[in-house]
């Protein structure tokens, strides 16, 4: 099989995850940065509505790609899986670790949280390990301001040797220069040096008992070669135009990639094999020397995890020795008020009936305020229906025609739309608004303990609250979940947890069947309590289920996991219910429009053959009757 420009390197990534450059001049930005920075806040407001969504090649990871424009230049920014390491220890850490060394991105900005940002500083630092074309862009600095956190953005900037910009990318703020940056990095007009990034002596010479048979495969192809590395694909791919002497200088870090050689990385070796068509497991000239750096480690004491853990101390340590001179604390103690508000809602007495309660409560507005839009869009829609039932009659249609249109199709639709429409119009803004607040993760954390009692990853309990708002979003958060026997039972039992598009049904069905005889005002508060008790038992029963398949047929213990509670936020209402309309309200309904037409079709078919005396549509229900 010949080698392509589509099959190798650069262009194999960008062919995966289909970005297409309007020019050759088209810049790949890829945006990176910890989960809960605002990293799609950036995205959105940088790319608007130009945006669409896929997966990883290969992976359960969506990616987003948007496209902007800035100084007559077309950028096309890809967001990175949200991560706290590079160091493949997840599906979204891999990913990200591989599009940044082999996807060969014009730059890449990383967004950090202005608020914890030593924290943030460790991808920074594991980044600039592997390229120096990063900007860094410090999000939430109007947070920081409130909480009276201040950051030198030109100490910091000489400190790591890359441009550093401060954003408030809710309110567009620094977003401009944030793109002056980014422009001028990929057109080579930033000035960048290495940061000086020294881990033990031990390690040094470990790396440097590696680094120099590595480099005369990268640089020199006359090296090693009567190995059976496949440096005739690496030569071929230069010469193909895919990948350059520039790119193999400027990306290849070979005191890098030498580090992870002796920590044993495969994934970043099965990478460079497959993008760069460097099977540097079959060269025993460079393996030898890997075997010699880990023995020199052994004999001095540094097993293979105390390696990772030198190593990350390392990272730690330099972040904090930053942050110690670029951001100052006026107020020791700002994190007091989401503190205190913690201990009432994450406490063992009250975050359980706390969280009911709110559950309870949006049920209660979303049941009472669904009746009266209900009746309004049903009272419209068949209005209608009488007027195409009088077009169908003008027309001189056949009635079999003007039955399953109108009968058939446009009278579901009809009932879908007023029936499902309110209800989740209602629930998905109140429900974003929670998610936008930062309440759901401390769901999470007071599910966490059920969970872990029945031999499930605590985040599973994310990814069942994920579950409310849709089971699909549900599922495919899953992939969260790094234990494959964890995200299999996860995945399973979110069904089990009503979602939103099934609310109407459950609202249509307690209307009819439990609270028909009640009248008054109480009749919303038994269908809210009904509803509730529905959801905890789903709940229930998900952690039943958990149990049952963690004990029989996926036997294993629960693995533990680090739960990051964000900080309280103000949500932004306006864009809140828009996104929640737009994304979620009508993506959801568009689906069951979808379902429901084809179904209204059939059912419209079968109630109108008759076998008998009867319709074929009657005969199966009293098949199907008990």
């Amino acid at each position: 099989m010949g080698l392509t420009n589509k099959s190798t390197g650069k262009n194999a990534f960008e062919y995966d995850l289909k970005i297409e450059r309007s020019t050759p001049n088209d810049k790949v930005i890829a945006l990176a940065g910890n989960p809960n920075v605002g990293k799609s806040t950036v995205f959105n407001s940088l790319t608007g509505l130009k945006q669409h969504t896929g997966n990883w090649p290969g992976k359960t990871v969506t990616n987003a790609q948007g496209k902007y424009k800035h100084k007559d230049r077309n950028f096309i920014m890809v967001d990175i899986p949200g991560t706290y390491s590079l160091m493949a220890n997840s599906a979204e850490e891999e990913v990200a670790r591989d599009f940044i060394c082999f996807g060969n991105p014009d730059a890449i900005v990383i967004v950090t949280d202005a608020t914890c940002l030593e924290r943030n500083l460790n991808l920074v630092l594991q980044t600039l390990e592997i390229t120096q074309n990063v900007v860094l862009c410090v999000n939430l600095i109007d947070e920081a301001k409130k909480k009276k956190i201040y950051i030198n953005f030109k100490k910091l900037s000489d400190y790591l040797g890359i441009p550093a910009v401060g954003t408030n990318a809710r309110s567009n703020i620094g977003l401009k220069e944030l793109m002056d940056a980014v422009y001028d990095m990929t057109e080579k007009t930033t000035l960048t040096h290495y940061i000086k990034f020294k881990y033990d002596c031990l390690i040094e010479e470990a790396i440097e008992i590696v680094r120099p048979s590595l480099e005369k495969i990268f640089v020199n192809s006359s090296n090693c070669h009567n190995s059976s590395i496949n440096l005739d694909n690496a030569l071929a791919k230069k010469k193909s135009g895919s990948i350059d002497n520039h790119w193999f200088k400027s990306r290849l870090n070979s005191r890098w990639i030498s580090l992870k050689l002796i920590e044993g990385d495969n994934t970043l070796l099965y990478g460079l094999d497959k993008y760069l068509g460097f099977n540097l497991m079959k060269n025993q000239c460079l393996m030898d020397k890997v075997d010699n750096a880990r023995n020199f480690l052994h004999e001095n004491g540094i097993d293979h995890d105390e390696l990772k853990d030198r190593v990350v101390s390392c990272i730690v340590k330099l972040a904090e020795e930053i942050c110690k001179d670029v951001v100052v604390f006026h107020n020791k103690k700002y994190n007091y008020t989401d503190n205190k508000i913690d201990k009432i809602l994450t406490s063992k007495v009250f975050g359980i009936p706390i969280m009911i309660g709110l559950l309870g409560f949006i049920f209660w507005i979303t049941i009472t305020g669904a009746n009266y839009p209900s009746e309004i869009i049903a009272a419209f829609l068949f209005r209608i229906e009488d007027h195409l039932t009088d077009f169908f009659i003008w027309t001189d249609a056949p009635p079999w025609i003007h039955g399953l249109l109108v009968f058939g199709v446009y009278r579901t639709l009809a009932w879908v739309v007023s029936v499902m429409l309110p209800p989740m119009a209602i629930f998905f803004p109140l429900f974003t608004l929670l998610e936008d607040l930062g309440y759901l993760p401390r769901v999470a954390f007071n599910l966490d303990n059920f969970f872990k009692k029945a031999c499930a990853h605590g985040k599973q309990a994310l990814t069942m609250c994920m579950g409310f708002g849709c089971n699909a979003a549900g599922v495919i958060g899953c992939r969260i979940i790094d234990s494959p026997r964890e995200r299999l039972i996860a995945t399973i039992t979110n069904n089990f947890v009503p979602c939103n598009g099934r609310f109407p049904t459950l609202i249509s069905i307690i209307s009819i069947f439990i609270v028909s005889s009640i009248k008054g005002p109480f009749k919303s508060v038994v269908s809210t309590l009904t509803l509730l008790v529905v959801i905890i038992l789903g709940i229930i029963i998900t952690l039943l289920i958990s149990r049952i398949l963690s004990k029989t047929i996926l036997k294993g213990l629960p693995s533990s996991f680090t739960l990051e509670l964000p900080p309280y936020r103000k949500p932004q209402i306006g864009r809140v219910i828009i996104r929640s309309i737009f994304d979620r309200t009508l993506f959801v309904l568009g689906r069951a429009v979808a379902v429901a037409t084809p179904a209204g079709l059939v059912i419209w078919v079968m109630a109108n053959i008759n076998i008998g005396d009867f319709s074929l549509l009657s005969h199966c229900a009293s098949f199907l009757d008990p």
